[in-house]
């Protein structure tokens, strides 16, 4: 089964870009909540490159690697990557004229109920959302 969430992020689309792609900005909002954390995050940005992501809770009591790779990329429109469990993700960024629409699709696990992965895809977002307009990154 495959879930959409998106935002609209009112930012220039180079920075939400940026912001999406570089190690030390997504170690910044790639968390679902406030008591977690991405103290790692290490990305090869091409076509059948690599990424991994070390999400965890603060506490150290909870974590697990977010890692595949990528399978189709167009700078500034569009991300494609295989999760090492075989599940695809699609991430659109769209310009609009109140900021970037990111619209992302993704198979869901088996290990989670479809509402939770949902809220936990669409937290993320939202947290993505509030470092790229608030500037957060640039600190």
């Amino acid at each position: 089964m495959q879930v959409t969430v998106e935002t609209l992020v009112n930012a220039p689309i180079e920075n939400v870009w940026e912001a999406w792609t570089t190690p030390a900005v997504i170690q910044q909002w790639n968390a679902a909540s406030d008591d977690w954390c991405c103290p790692k995050a290490e990305i090869d940005l091409h076509e059948g490159g690599l990424f991994d992501y070390r999400m965890e809770s603060k506490t150290g009591a909870q974590g697990f690697n977010f890692a595949g790779h990528f399978t189709r990329l167009k700078l500034l429109q569009r991300i494609e990557y295989t999760l090492t469990d075989g599940r695809q993700v699609a991430i659109f960024f769209s310009e609009t004229a109140d900021g970037v629409l990111i619209t992302e699709t993704f198979d869901t696990s088996s290990e989670y109920s479809t509402e939770a992965e949902k809220e936990g895809w669409q937290s993320i977002l939202n947290y993505f959302k509030k470092v790229v307009e608030t500037n957060q990154y640039l600190s």
